[in-house]
């Protein structure tokens, strides 16, 4: 029976440079750690919470209350929860969905995700745009003490910048999801914090996904036989990920079909020579828009990303695997969205077109991986 809760525990979240938020508690009580981020979406929060790419971020939701369609046992795209803290203004007081099995607020506590509530998120947004994302902390229960205490607890914390996580959220093992109905090809997909919902997407078109951790070498790669390699999404700075770009530059060099999504675009980006920055305050939601520069159409995408590819926007890079365009930018703030190889077939793009909680303009990105495939075995 799912309950709501009647009364909540002081909390505190505190940003680095200062800046401190008064609220309740909400999910587990405790202390916590992170990268300060917004997530703009409405919806989707259960497939944003179990997004490996969130790992040691404290993420903030821009929409008033969160909460109302409670948890299921469907809809996660991991095996946990990875956000290390959660911030919302008002959480729903009773779930109403008819796939609902718990409260958020259950979950949240038997994970042991702690959170806090009540406070003013349209301000703390503003404020992570006008300064930037920066670490801070949610302390509640015991681990409340005076404010200079817990800012200069925050301020020892690591920066997300440097930081090497990938492995941290990948899988240990090698697994494999078998395509839907006839097996048409084989992809190689290296896991650096793949959602469910990829996979599956490759399935439904007829792919065997060889899911591998994110330590693969080449020669695991191509043990599998694929007739295409993926880089998946993924959290932490792409300038830790020296070996799996030592791997992505192997297939390059065979000339393999290569399909990358998020930290996958950036490690394709470094491959191909370009450098990787991080974002003043990232891209984090449903409903951001980008523009596909291969047909001119303008889509509403899922983002979850805080560093970017440094590649030049306009005309063609020659790079030691061929020539290279941005084939996406972002139209808020022209960001590289995508990478689109000329002289052989690789192409990546910053957002996550898998899209669980939608939307699904980008799902014709799995059909051009697809289509990629096809024509090097022709």
């Amino acid at each position: 029976m799912m309950t709501a809760r009647t009364e909540r525990k002081p909390a505190v979240y505190v940003l680095e440079d200062g800046r401190i938020f008064r609220g309740q508690a909400y999910g587990a009580i405790g202390e916590t750690f992170g990268e300060a981020v917004f997530n703009t979406g409405m919806t989707g929060y259960q497939e944003t919470l179990t997004d490996p790419s969130y790992h040691r971020q404290v993420v903030t939701m821009t929409a008033p209350q969160i909460g109302n369609t409670g948890w299921n046992d469907e809809d996660d795209e991991s095996k946990q929860i990875w956000v290390a803290g959660y911030v919302v203004r008002d959480p729903a007081r009773l779930p109403s969905n008819w796939r609902s099995r718990r409260s958020l607020d259950d979950e949240l506590v038997e994970q042991g995700v702690v959170g806090i509530s009540g406070i003013d998120t349209r301000a703390l947004t503003r404020h992570l745009r006008e300064s930037g994302a920066m670490r801070c902390g949610i302390f509640s229960g015991p681990a409340l003490a005076d404010d200079a205490t817990l800012l200069e607890r925050v301020r020892q914390a690591p920066q997300m910048a440097g930081a090497d996580l990938c492995g941290e959220v990948a899988t240990d093992e090698t697994y494999v999801v078998p395509a839907i109905g006839t097996k048409r090809f084989t992809v190689a997909a290296l896991d650096l914090g793949i959602k469910g919902m990829t996979p599956h997407r490759m399935a439904e078109r007829g792919i065997e996904v060889h899911v591998l951790p994110a330590d693969a070498t080449a020669e695991d790669v191509y043990a599998v036989a694929p007739d295409g390699v993926f880089f998946s999404n993924g959290p932490g700075d792409p300038a830790t990920a020296e070996g799996q770009v030592a791997v992505l530059r192997e297939v390059l060099g065979r000339k393999t079909p290569f399909f990358g999504i998020c930290f996958g675009n950036q490690l394709l980006g470094r491959a191909l020579g370009f450098g990787t920055y991080k974002l003043k305050y990232g891209h984090r939601g449903i409903n951001q828009p980008v523009q596909d520069r291969t047909t001119g159409k303008v889509e509403v995408t899922a983002h979850n990303h805080g560093f970017a590819v440094d590649a030049p926007l306009e005309g063609e890079t020659q790079t030691p695997y061929g020539r290279v365009t941005v084939s996406h930018v972002c139209l808020n703030d022209n960001v590289v969205e995508g990478l689109q190889l000329l002289d052989q077939p690789a192409f990546s793009v910053q957002y996550h077109p898998e899209a669980a909680a939608g939307p699904h303009d980008a799902a014709y990105l799995f059909d051009r991986f697809f289509e990629l495939m096809e024509g090097q075995r022709a």
